[in-house]
């Protein structure tokens, strides 16, 4: 016997969350799967359908949060990983060490150079080519880090501190120095080219130690290594929607305010008595806590929105959060060419 339209639309748009498992994970909604829906393709139905909302973005901590609505999560999660590993950035690739006296041994210092992100915008830059060492100023971005670390004059017979017995003692990426190659200085600024944070800490010294070392920067996707990826983290969930199938009041409604995320379930007074009430659903974290009730389980229905996605994607500030997205869907724009241009000449042959 086919199963009532509701059921059948609950089984295509929604992932339910149950007491012991979690069901309509599967996608379901395509060409002749369910008899008078017609799942074709439609690129105009697409485009009413598909939409991006911009959520929040805030610029000094380099985060974005926004939604997508309306595609497959084949496409989301594509998009994620694009974010993560093909997006380009700038970084350090090749260490010269002419003189390393520190405690830090010289491939875990190159190790800790490489990880250090670099603000300078890869879209100005062109990929080295395989096999050249030296590099050019349309390919490579070099900095240099001379310090060395003596002891303090003007401190106290009596002092323990080493900020004040020692100078240089730590070693900062303020301490790099970038080194323009060619006709870079009258391209860019000290300002456009250093590493995004002043403040990492690369090193510490003693008197007489010192660090003498030349970087080369080149640019180059997460996909070949992590430290070229341009995100700290670029992730996806699924809308959570909390539907009461009964009223809920008294201590009933304190006790299922509490099993959700703060802001979700809030108290409405009517008429003197307490009900609870869903006002924000966003900000569950979809615990499934309540489940664990008798008297709460079958008077809530917890489902997840198939195709809304709330993206959550962190900059490391190389570049700002909405120029990755904007970047991450040219990237995604190439590989659709790509693979349709593959169609057409196999169709030649």
């Amino acid at each position: 016997m086919a199963a009532p339209k509701s059921n059948v639309e609950e089984i295509r748009n929604r992932v339910i969350l149950g007491e012991y498992g979690i069901r309509n994970v599967h996608t379901t909604d395509f060409p002749g799967n369910y008899r008078g829906y017609d799942d074709t393709w439609d690129q105009k139905k697409f485009e009413e359908n598909f939409r991006v909302d911009i959520i929040e973005m805030d610029e000094s901590t380099g985060t974005l949060e926004f939604d997508m609505v309306g595609i497959d999560a084949a496409i989301a999660n594509a998009f994620r990983r694009i974010l993560l590993a093909e997006v380009p950035t700038m970084a350090v690739e090749k260490v010269f060490i002419y003189n390393n006296t520190s405690i830090v041994q010289d491939e875990i210092l190159a190790h800790r150079l490489g990880l250090i992100p670099i603000k300078a915008d890869p879209r100005l830059f062109e990929y080295r080519s395989a096999g050249d060492e030296e590099g050019t100023e349309i390919d490579t971005i070099q900095f240099q880090l001379n310090i060395k670390c003596s002891r303090n004059p003007r401190a106290t017979k009596d002092s323990t501190d080493p900020s004040e017995l020692y100078l240089n003692h730590m070693v900062y990426t303020k301490h790099m120095k970038w080194i323009p190659i060619g006709n870079q200085a009258d391209l860019f600024s000290e300002a456009d080219i250093c590493p995004v944070h002043d403040d990492i800490l690369i090193a510490k010294l003693r008197p007489g130690q010192e660090l003498d070392i030349v970087m080369h920067c080149v640019k180059g996707i997460g996909q070949d290594h992590a430290k070229f990826s341009p995100v700290a983290t670029a992730s996806y969930r699924l809308l959570p929607e909390i539907s009461l199938m009964q009223a809920v009041e008294g201590d009933l409604a304190e006790k299922l305010k509490h099993c959700f995320s703060k802001g979700v379930i809030e108290i409405e007074n009517v008429n003197g008595r307490k009900f609870a009430k869903v006002v924000n659903s966003r900000l569950d974290t979809c615990s499934r806590e309540v489940l664990r009730y008798e008297e709460l389980k079958n008077k809530v229905k917890l489902a997840r929105v198939r195709d809304h996605f709330i993206f959550s994607v962190e900059s490391t500030g190389i570049l700002p959060p909405d120029v990755l997205v904007s970047e991450a869907i040219k990237v995604l724009m190439a590989k659709c060419r790509r693979f349709l241009d593959e169609l057409d000449s196999s169709q030649v042959d």
